[in-house]
């Protein structure tokens, strides 16, 4: 059922005689309550905020002078009350609203100045059930909706960054101008939206709700990006209250400005590292497009670079390096030798950062700790006309329980590599196959519409890599290989064992698993199952 339109004029300029005001955030609030006063505003304010303002020497009303009605149950009740509500919600061109607030006695206000109670960063410090279910603001949506309603005469604040902005506009028109009173109110509707996002998918967390009725994301802006990921596209890169560590959580050092395409390379390098345990080994992925070029671990972060880098050095150029330990001074020395957009790592040694600061447009980033490749959290892709949500893939090797299918057995050296390339295969966009020898890659095929010509791919830049370091023979010669999902025909595999491995790691589960198997024991492969896919769209 719809509601029929008022008949409503909008003035041009509203001026501000009445303000409410009442925020948990009070970063320049005296100064803007100040300012306002100065300007003969009437300041009507609320519990803290009224006591902050009254404190600082300001006149101002308590809003329970208004309502006529104490603040009860905690705080829980004060401001929802007609003669608050009346006074942000009547239509000041209607003459059965003016008529009403005469009648009750409801003041006009003109200015709504609300920030809310800091839910999301009670989230982010891991409060419990109750205590975040506190800092669920129910007064302050309210107020924002009701006076953001009817911005044809009322403005709504919810930032303090915009404090300035309002005060010139009133100096330079003697009130706020009907575009911006819209804008704010715009700006309002979709922090309340991002604020119930945010409890909505924390009930959901909270309570394990797999695929509730209703699913809402939100965030806030972060940065304004120079284009999308390419010039003629915009973009914006939001954060929401999530505190996985990676890419939107972590201090960028130095470098010029992060660019979408920047993001979402550094994102996947970092989950892609933070899948290897820095108390085990030294870890390194290098990124380009979202896929790996090459990824390595060795006795140090040195180490584990120099053998990511000669997996695809020609891809490297120009890519995204991720570390699974504190960046040292030899490890950096490494990486700057050639043009790299972004460096991120838990963290980094001060000779470390003195290196990197030579290379003044590289973008170093120290997110404090890796993201948990176990975590269960959420992942959003946009469609036309919808959302598809899904769980992160969280799927771990050490996990599953695997089975050898294959007459031969696995060396152990071969069964860590298989295991090691079953890793990094989760983070290659499908079709993916990645060739691996001793610890680290040694040829990536992604993205194909056919899993033997990813197979095929991947050996040969593992042939053009061997050429240009001047190895004698391809570098996949005794290698082992991952597909990300079942062999469908004999094809791929024996495509991997011309390419010179002698075991595989594939998830099974085709209808011709039974002929893969068999096309395996006849070219003396070993073959290992693992029950579990990992598709990358």
């Amino acid at each position: 059922m719809s509601v029929a339109p008022l008949s409503v004029t909008a003035p041009e300029i509203v001026p501000i005689k009445r303000a409410l005001l009442s925020v948990s955030d009070k970063s320049g609030i005296i100064e803007f309550a100040k300012a306002l006063a100065d300007k003969g505003v009437e300041l009507v304010s609320t519990g803290g905020t009224c006591k902050a303002i009254a404190d600082a020497g300001i006149a101002v009303k308590d809003v329970s002078e208004i309502t006529e009605f104490p603040e009860i149950m905690d705080g829980r009740v004060k401001t929802l009350h007609p003669r608050v509500h009346g006074g942000l919600l009547g239509a000041r061109s209607v003459a059965a609203h003016t008529d009403a607030m005469k009648e009750h006695g409801i003041p006009e206000i003109d200015l709504l100045v609300v920030n809310l109670y800091p839910f999301e960063e009670t989230i982010k410090k891991g409060a419990d059930y109750a205590t975040t279910v506190e800092n669920i603001d129910i007064g302050g949506p309210a107020m924002i909706r009701a006076s953001a309603k009817n911005h044809a005469f009322v403005t709504t604040l919810v930032d303090p960054a915009d404090y300035v902005d309002l005060l010139a506009l009133i100096n330079e028109h003697g009130g706020v101008p009907v575009e911006a009173r819209k804008g704010y109110a715009a700006k309002a509707f979709a922090r309340t939206a991002a604020y119930d996002a945010a409890i909505s998918g924390w009930f959901a967390d909270a309570l394990a709700i797999e695929s509730p009725t209703y699913r809402a994301f939100g965030g806030e802006l972060a940065e304004v990006m120079r284009y999308g990921e390419n010039p003629h596209q915009k973009a914006g890169f939001y954060k929401t209250a999530s505190t996985r560590p990676g890419v939107a959580t972590a201090t960028q050092v130095q470098g010029k400005k992060l660019s979408y395409n920047n993001i979402n390379d550094t994102d996947a390098a970092f989950e892609l590292v933070s899948e290897f345990d820095p108390s085990i080994t030294s870890a390194v992925a290098i990124i380009k497009h979202a896929n790996p070029c090459g990824v390595a671990t060795g006795s140090s972060l040195k180490d584990a670079y120099e053998k990511a880098l000669e997996c695809d050095p020609v891809s490297a150029f120009g890519g995204i390096v991720a570390l699974n330990k504190t960046l040292d001074a030899e490890a950096a020395t490494e990486i700057i030798k050639i043009f790299t957009e972004v460096i991120i790592a838990p963290d980094a040694t001060d000779d470390a950062k003195a290196l990197i600061a030579s290379k003044k447009n590289l973008r170093l980033l120290l997110a404090g700790s890796l993201a948990d490749p176990r975590e269960e959290s959420m992942t959003v892709k946009s469609v036309s006309g919808g959302l598809l949500v899904q769980n992160r893939d969280n799927g771990n090797i050490d996990d599953l329980d695997l089975k050898i299918v294959t007459k031969r057995q696995p060396s152990e050296q071969e069964l860590a590599d298989l295991k090691f390339a079953f890793r990094v295969c989760k983070h290659v966009k499908s079709n993916a196959i990645v060739y691996v020898k001793d610890g680290a890659t040694v040829g990536v095929g992604a993205g194909q519409m056919s899993r033997v010509d990813s197979a095929r791919i991947a050996a040969r830049k593992a042939e053009d890599a061997a050429e240009a370091a001047g190895h004698p023979e391809p570098l996949t010669n005794g290698c082992v290989v991952a597909s990300d999902a079942f062999f469908p025909f004999a094809d791929g595999l024996l495509a991997a064992a011309a390419a010179g491995a002698t075991a595989v790691i594939q998830p099974g589960g085709s209808m011709r698993d039974q002929d893969v198997i068999d096309a395996a024991d006849e070219a003396g492969l070993a073959m290992v199952m693992t029950g579990m896919r990992h598709f990358r769209h």
